[in-house]
């Protein structure tokens, strides 16, 4: 596969994300019981994913638009009940937003967005642009919210990943490449939103235990297969994938198999609330 294949291609459906990570629509429900919305709101849900994480406060407000690079999610979150609020979905590259002048209107009174600025703020060469567009977008006095994995995010998957792939026969250097997240600290984030003029009233780290699915297609293979698939586009055949997840469950195993069988990571949630004045 080329670099622009991989690039270009879906690496998320809704079946397999609701079978190994549908605990992450979830992550920010303490955030979202701590944000005043209005019933007049229009709201930016930026990554919005299969739009679960989006019903948790569509009913509370007039509109809202998600945004998300994946077809296939936001097919999904085109079929969901939204408690009576307008939603529109739509297929953006959430790294150029300012390609999208509905967007780009200065008319949002919040923005949000869960799980989801780990990918996106990947690419160093679109971080800020990405948070000044965001910012350009928000009404004066508007909210940004979101939740994102932060600095300390799991670093076993990361590990064994890097450990698989090398194995494997894949350049360290391309495998660092390729790796698609990005886990800032809470104080480079709050540098980085006030250096493009938010002020930043509420972040926080924090490292927890996160349990696994034990569904089918789920658990521990499930989850490294569904986050990892881009990285794993750089063997080149299913035989050679399947090794290496095999590879990685069991050199982790161990650390995160509790007693009674569930399967556990350390989850690292950065959580953000600034305002544009």
């Amino acid at each position: 596969m080329t670099e622009t294949q991989r690039v270009q291609k879906d690496y998320w459906s809704t079946e397999t994300y609701e079978a190994a990570a549908s605990f992450v629509p979830h992550f920010a429900d303490t955030l979202v019981q701590s944000i005043d919305f209005k019933s007049t709101d229009r709201v930016l849900d930026i990554g919005c994913g299969d739009g679960k994480f989006t019903a948790s406060f569509a009913p509370m407000v007039e509109y809202v638009m998600g945004v998300d690079y994946s077809p296939s999610m936001i097919n999904t979150a085109k079929t969901l009940d939204y408690g009576g609020a307008e939603t529109e979905f739509r297929v953006v590259d959430c790294r150029h937003l300012e390609k999208e002048p509905e967007i780009m209107n200065g008319n949002w009174d919040k923005v949000s967005s869960n799980a989801a600025f780990h990918w996106i703020l990947k690419d160093s060469s679109t971080r800020l642009s990405t948070l000044e567009n965001i910012f350009k977008s928000m009404k004066p006095g508007g909210t940004f919210f979101f939740e994102m994995c932060g600095h300390g995010n799991a670093p076993e998957k990361l590990t064994s990943f890097m450990f698989a792939l090398v194995s494997h026969g894949v350049p360290i250097e391309k495998a660092e490449a390729l790796c698609p997240w990005y886990y800032p600290s809470d104080v480079h984030m709050k540098e980085m939103l006030e250096s493009v003029g938010f002020q930043v009233k509420q972040i926080e780290l924090n490292p927890q235990p996160l349990q696994l699915t034990s569904t089918d297609n789920g658990g521990l293979e499930g989850f490294l297969r569904l986050i990892g698939a881009q990285m794993l586009d750089l063997l080149e055949t299913e035989e050679k994938k399947d090794s290496a997840i095999e590879q990685m469950c069991r050199m982790l195993r161990y650390g995160t198999t509790r007693e009674d069988g569930s399967q556990w990571i350390t989850y690292a949630s950065l959580r953000c609330v600034a305002i544009k004045p």
